[in-house]
C-alpha cells in the first residue's frame, strides 16, 4: 500500500533539490524547456530518487487530489504471476464495473470449452429422391449449429447471399431442377432471436442501438423503429422508456435524443431460407411448397448433405471479439455455450456455464456479478484482484499463447491503438472497457527486463473526458514497465 509520508519526505527533497539546482546552476547549461518539439516527458527531482515501484505509488497519491479522480471509485492492481504477490495496488478488492473486460471472462470460456480450432456448420440438406428429370420428391432442409459469425463479415465469414449463392451451387451440381416439397429450417439451434436485456442498461453508451443478439442476427438487418414512450407526461425532467418491437420488455433510459432507433431482424434463419428460394426461382427451379421454420423434428426422415458452409475458427472469432470489443460475437459466444453444455440456447443458460467454469478455476467471486457476456450492462461487478488472479490462470492453459494474441496491443492494434504511443508503446496486451464515465483495461505488461506481469484498472465515475482519463491511467501503467 501506499507510504504518503514518505512521498511528502520525498517532495521536501525534491524541492530542495530544485531550489539548490536553481541558485548555483551555470548560465551556459541549456534547460528542457528552451527546446521546442522534445517528446520526453520532464522528470521531477523527486521522481528521479524513486524505485519504480515508489513511481508507482507516487502518481497514485497523486490520482487522490486529481480533479479527474478525485471524486470517482476506482481499483488498480499490477500482480507477478511468478511469485503469485501483489507487487502495487489501491482498492484491489472493491467491485467495480468492469464494461467491455467482462468479455474476457466470456471469451475465455469458449475457448476452454470449444478450443481455438473449433468451427460451427451451416448444412443444406435433402430427402426424398431425385429422378431422372431432376425432380426432388422431397424437402430441402437448412440446419444450423448456432454459428456467432453467421453472417457477419467483419470477421471473415461469408455474407448471406454468398451462402445463398453456395447452396445454390449445390442444388445445381446435384442437377435438382425442381423441389416438390418444402425448405424446412431447422431452428432448434438458432431458437428465436429474443432476449430480456440485463437490468440497468445506458443506452446512450450504444450510440441508442438495441442489441437482439442472436447467432444469426447480421442476416438481411432491415431498420424497425422503437416504440418510444414517456414515463410521466406531467413530469418536468421527461423520463423515456425504449420498447423493443420484438419482446414485451421496457427498459429505462435517462434521456431520448430523438432520430430512428434501430435493431435486427427477428428470425434470420427464415430469412435465409426465402432468399434461398427466392434465387431458385429466380433460376428457374420450381419450389410450389412454402420455407417452412421447425423449432425441432421429432421423428426426422433420412437425408443427405448437399452443401456444408463453415464458419471461421473459434479464434478468429474471439480475436476480432477481443480487439474490436464486438457485443454481438461476445452475447452469441454466450448462447452457444449455453446450447453445447446444457442444451438451451439462451443467455442465461450460457451466464450459468461462465459461473461454473469460473468457479472450477477458483475464481474469486466476492464481488462478482456476470450479467451479461459483453459488459454492456451497468450491473456488472468483479474486482480488480479477481481479475488480474483470473489472467494468472489462463496463463497455464494450452491456448494462452493463442489467446494472448487475440488482445489488443498498446500503440499498435485494435481498442488500444491511439493509447501508450510513447513510453508503453507494444509492451502492454490487454482487454479495454468504455461505457458513460467507466473506463478500464485488464491484461498483461511485458516489462523492459522481460518480465511478464498482470494488471487490472478499473475506473468508474471519473470526471472530466475520457481523454483526461486515458491519460490518467498512462501515468498509472507507465512506470510498470521498469518493475
Amino acid at each position: 500500500m501506499n507510504k504518503f509520508k514518505k512521498y511528502i519526505s520525498v517532495l521536501s527533497l525534491g524541492f530542495s533539490i530544485s531550489i539548490f539546482a536553481q541558485t548555483s546552476a551555470v548560465s551556459s547549461i541549456p534547460q528542457f524547456y528552451e527546446q521546442p518539439g522534445l517528446l520526453a516527458k520532464e522528470i521531477s527531482p523527486e521522481k528521479s530518487l524513486l524505485s519504480p515501484k515508489e513511481n508507482i505509488e507516487v502518481n497514485i497519491n497523486r490520482m487522490f487530489s486529481d480533479p479527474v479522480l478525485r471524486t470517482a471509485n476506482w481499483g488498480f492492481v499490477v500482480y507477478d504471476p511468478k511469485s503469485n504477490k501483489i507487487i502495487t495496488s489501491y482498492n484491489e478488492t472493491t467491485p467495480l464495473i468492469p464494461a467491455s473486460t467482462t468479455k474476457l471472462l466470456t471469451t475465455e470460456t469458449a475457448y476452454s470449452y470449444f478450443g481455438g480450432n473449433f468451427r460451427w456448420n451451416t448444412q443444406l440438406e435433402f430427402s426424398g429422391n431425385i429422378d431422372e428429370n431432376g425432380v426432388l420428391d422431397g424437402n430441402l432442409y437448412i440446419i444450423g449449429s448456432g454459428d456467432p459469425s453467421f453472417g457477419a463479415l467483419r470477421v471473415g465469414s461469408t455474407s448471406a447471399s454468398g451462402l445463398v449463392s453456395q447452396f445454390m451451387n449445390a442444388i445445381r451440381d446435384k442437377g435438382i431442377k425442381k423441389v416438390n416439397g418444402e425448405i424446412i429450417v431447422e431452428t432448434g439451434v438458432f431458437k428465436e432471436n429474443k432476449t430480456d436485456l440485463p437490468s440497468n442498461i445506458v443506452w446512450l453508451d450504444h450510440n441508442n442501438y438495441y442489441l437482439p443478439v442472436g447467432t444469426t442476427r447480421d442476416i438481411n438487418p432491415r431498420n424497425e423503429k422503437f416504440i418510444v414512450k414517456q414515463n410521466n407526461p406531467f413530469n418536468n425532467e421527461k423520463r423515456y422508456f425504449y420498447m423493443s418491437p420484438y419482446n414485451n420488455k421496457m427498459v429505462y433510459a435517462d434521456k431520448f435524443e430523438g432520430g430512428g432507433l434501430t435493431t435486427k431482424l427477428a428470425d434470420p434463419p427464415t430469412t435465409l431460407a426465402n432468399s434461398l428460394r427466392a434465387s431458385m426461382l429466380k433460376s428457374g427451379i420450381a419450389v410450389p411448397g412454402k420455407v417452412t421454420a421447425r423449432f425441432v423434428d421429432p421423428t426426422p426422415e433420412p437425408r443427405e448433405i448437399l452443401s456444408n458452409y463453415k464458419s471461421p475458427m473459434l479464434s478468429e472469432i474471439v480475436h476480432y471479439t477481443n480487439q474490436h470489443s464486438d457485443n454481438a460475437l461476445s452475447e452469441a459466444l454466450l448462447k452457444c455455450l449455453g446450447f453445447y453444455v446444457s442444451g438451451d440456447q439462451v443467455a442465461e443458460t450460457g451466464k450459468k456455464v461462465v459461473r461454473t467454469h469460473l468457479e472450477g478455476k477458483s475464481f474469486d467471486t466476492n464481488g462478482l456479478n456476470y450479467v451479461d457476456g459483453s459488459g454492456y450492462s451497468r450491473s456488472n461487478l468483479v474486482t480488480p484482484i479477481a481479475q488480474v488472479k483470473f489472467l494468472t490462470g489462463l496463463m497455464k492453459e494450452p491456448y494462452y499463447k493463442d489467446y494472448f494474441e487475440s488482445l489488443p496491443i498498446a500503440g499498435q492494434s485494435g481498442t488500444l491503438k491511439k493509447m501508450f504511443l510513447t513510453n508503453s508503446n507494444g509492451q502492454i496486451f490487454a482487454k479495454t472497457g468504455t461505457l458513460s464515465r467507466v473506463k478500464t483495461l485488464a491484461g498483461y505488461i511485458k516489462t523492459r527486463s522481460g518480465k511478464t506481469l498482470v494488471f487490472s484498472l478499473l475506473i468508474n465515475n471519473y470526471t472530466g473526458s475520457v481523454a483526461q482519463v486515458k491519460d490518467r491511467m498512462e501515468q498509472l501503467l507507465d512506470p510498470t514497465l521498469d518493475l
